[in-house]
């Protein structure tokens, strides 16, 4: 029991350790002052996501429908006339085409506009973390120590010491990529079946989507190290506490809004993580409190479920499977 407490203790602290990493906001700052296209970029993220979408959304519910509630109105009381009110026609009509144009709205400009902006911030994303890394390898700062041996359990020391190049390293490359693809696709899967799951479905479904959010912030670090897939799940799997702290903040910010007002949120959001991950040196932070430790909280198979189920679709391509 003594044991069980201890470890409890431990993965707290390393919880706050990552929740405190992901609030170090002010390095947005930094980078943005160091690279004016990463600046760009996050403000391209916050004018297309923050001014037009979420400003959409917001227009929507505080002058749109409003007027449609005053134009054609739900209220017996508010048709002036208790002729048309007692034939209940106008009501069914009033209803029915507040329904159509409320449909119309979603349809014709914030489904499409959500479409887009997941399109184009998808880039942006993209582009944002090359910039961090950019400016990261500029200023000389280490870029992760995760293929550092103590990062990995014994077993997997000497797994991808160096990607092999040529057409073996492509191979290799597309490998991963569509494992990696399949993997955080199921992951996802699994993240909202839990969401149906009784009384503690939500709590679950808190701790996954802070894993997959927290991981989705360090891939753009780990991809542009050219870390092995295998490490970064490794070192994940073996850190899961702190990365449930880190990614923690991301979903505090979108766990209580309706589905489109938490993209608009997280969208904004997003890139800010993704540079907090970026000039964080999370390896040093781990180390330096599992050191006075000598130890911590034992690996997690987060991905368990969704390696089996990738590994079960990558049996069709032989090819690709021989490759991971």
């Amino acid at each position: 029991m003594d044991g069980l407490s201890l470890a409890a203790r431990r993965s707290v602290v390393l919880w706050l350790a990552g929740f405190r990493e992901a609030c170090c906001v002010h390095r947005v700052f930094i980078f943005c002052l160091s690279s004016k296209a990463l600046a760009i970029r996050t403000g391209q993220c916050f004018l297309l996501n923050g001014l037009i979408f979420l400003g959409s959304l917001f227009m929507f519910n505080t002058v749109v429908m409003p007027t449609l509630s005053w134009i054609l109105p739900s209220e017996c009381a508010e048709f002036g006339s208790e002729q048309i009110c007692e034939t209940g026609k106008a009501q069914a009509l009033y209803s029915f085409t507040r329904f159509v144009l409320v449909e119309l709205f979603y349809v014709f400009w914030f489904y499409p506009l959500y479409g887009f902006s997941i399109i184009l911030s998808t880039f942006w994303y993209n582009d944002i973390a090359r910039h961090a890394f950019e400016v990261l390898r500029r200023t000389g700062l280490r870029l992760t120590e995760v293929s550092g041996e103590k990062a990995l359990p014994e077993n997997q020391h000497s797994l991808h010491l160096s990607k092999p190049g040529g057409l073996e390293g492509v191979m290799l490359g597309i490998g991963e990529q569509v494992y990696s693809f399949l993997l955080l696709t199921f992951f996802f899967v699994e993240v909202v079946a839990t969401m149906f799951i009784p009384y503690i479905g939500t709590s679950i479904s808190f701790v996954l989507n802070a894993w997959m959010y927290a991981y989705y912030c360090f891939e753009y670090k780990w991809n542009l190290s050219e870390l092995s897939l295998d490490k970064r799940l490794a070192f994940f799997e073996s850190n899961w506490a702190f990365f449930a702290g880190f990614g923690s903040p991301c979903v505090l910010a979108i766990f209580f809004f309706s589905r489109l007002v938490s993209y608009g949120v997280m969208a904004i959001l997003f890139p800010l993580f993704v540079l907090t991950a970026a000039g964080s040196q999370a390896e040093h932070v781990i180390d330096s409190i599992r050191g006075s430790w000598g130890g911590g909280p034992g690996k997690v198979p987060i991905f368990y479920a969704a390696d089996t189920l990738s590994m079960l679709v990558l049996r069709f391509f032989p090819e690709i499977r021989k490759e991971q």
